[in-house]
């Protein structure tokens, strides 16, 4: 692979107390991740994958190790600069589609670009591009509700794309989607690759990591 480095982790390790335990999430993990490149991790709940999602993702930071996310090394940034960091450059898909209830699909979409203070011409031409990147020209006034599953998903890979990120993170976005509905999503997403983006998702279905140029087995790494 030859584009931009965006994640590169370097023996990186989360801790957690819990009581007063102390729980090792993730233990001496390495990954380089480039643009245009998708891995996928895979395993069972509990392995890790969230874990990492949050550290390449810039919403919680290793206790051990090194980890650069463009370029950036995530353990010097503040709480501002990572939130701002993936206000930007960083979109999120997860399982639930997080999307609220009370907008629209054009609405949820522009939502992160209001965020970002994008200029309200701008955000209109971004959300309808989007929204029908995504099939979805004709329900772009229906909320949540109204929509399937599946197109509740496609709103939310639509919103994630809002700020014209360079990173997505994927947390089992098929997860509440029938197969052929979640084989349609995952197409969707990997297909994102060609748009230079870095893809991480956390998976624990064998076709879904089948997709991706590289998997990571975290069960494996564990063990």
């Amino acid at each position: 692979m030859t584009g931009e480095v965006v994640i590169r982790a370097s023996q990186i390790g989360k801790q957690y107390r819990v009581g007063a335990s102390i729980v090792e999430a993730v233990r001496a993990f390495d990954l380089e991740v480039r643009a245009g490149e998708s891995v996928a991790l895979m395993g069972p709940s509990g392995c890790g994958k969230s874990t990492l999602l949050n550290l390449f993702g810039c919403v919680d930071t290793p206790t051990s190790g090194h980890l650069e996310v463009f370029g950036t090394d995530v353990a010097s940034m503040n709480e501002g600069d990572r939130s701002a960091l993936r206000l930007r450059r960083i979109g999120f898909v997860f399982q639930r589609f997080y999307l609220l209830p009370v907008l629209t699909a054009f609405e949820n979409v522009e939502l992160p670009m209001i965020e970002a203070r994008v200029a309200k011409p701008e955000r209109r031409t971004r959300a309808e591009s989007l929204l029908a990147r995504m099939g979805l020209t004709h329900r772009l006034h229906h909320r949540p509700h109204q929509l399937s599953g599946g197109e509740m998903q496609r709103v939310a890979i639509a919103r994630a794309l809002a700020n014209q990120p360079r990173l997505l993170i994927a947390d089992e976005p098929t997860g509440e989607l029938d197969r052929k509905t979640g084989a349609s999503i995952l197409n969707l997403i990997h297909e994102l690759r060609h748009d230079g983006l870095a893809i991480v998702m956390a998976t624990h279905d064998a076709h879904a990591a089948s997709l991706a140029d590289r998997v990571i087995d975290m069960e494996r790494l564990a063990a």
